[in-house]
């Protein structure tokens, strides 16, 4: 009717067979899940509590030796984060091949505190007042270095690297802020010299 054909379609030709088992399968039956998982399971507290705790703490104790040794010795595997990385290595060696004023700072202040401490008792308003002025003119030339620090890091790291990273200004003032030999990690190049 409508002119339909009432003629059956071609059959369609017919796939290969397809082979449903794996070769080389793993030679043993699937575990049950029941078995699965009592194999992981662990409990949430050891058995010997304190044996668990000894050990933890010996960890502890080694992992921290071995960052120790890192800051003595500069060896990259094994500094803290924040001081890893050939950046902050070269901000480091810029700011100890430098003589720096900010370490002094401290010195100078705590020279200057005692000396106002003792001139109180004695009565000298004099000294109280050159102590004071002294411990903010130093101040002033701390910021003042700080900020030429700054700027000899930023072009320096430009020049050097790439894509630097964010922070390594500060990294590198805060560390011009310590005493030489306070500083962790160590020194490694001797002031004068050119950074690695």
């Amino acid at each position: 009717m409508f002119g339909r054909s009432k003629e059956k379609p071609a059959p369609a030709p017919e796939a290969p067979a397809v082979e449903l088992t794996k070769v080389g399968g793993k030679g043993r039956p699937t575990p049950r899940r029941s078995e699965a998982q009592a194999r992981n399971v662990r409990p949430l507290v050891p058995v010997d509590r304190k044996a668990a705790a000894r050990s933890a703490r010996e960890a502890q104790r080694a992992e921290r030796a071995k960052v120790q040794s890192a800051l003595m010795t500069g060896d990259e595997r094994y500094l803290p984060l924040r001081d890893r990385g050939p950046q902050k290595r070269f901000v480091r060696d810029v700011v100890d091949a430098r003589r720096n004023v900010g370490e002094y700072f401290l010195i100078i202040a705590g020279v200057s505190l005692v000396l106002s401490m003792l001139a109180t008792p004695l009565g000298s308003a004099e000294l109280v007042l050159v102590t004071t002025l002294l411990i903010y003119l130093m101040l002033a030339v701390v910021v003042v270095d700080s900020i030429v620090l700054g700027r000899k890091l930023k072009r320096a790291v430009a020049a050097r690297f790439e894509e630097p990273e964010r922070g390594l200004v500060s990294y590198g003032v805060t560390r011009a802020l310590q005493i030489r030999r306070m500083r962790r990690p160590v020194a490694m190049v001797p002031r004068g010299a050119q950074p690695r």
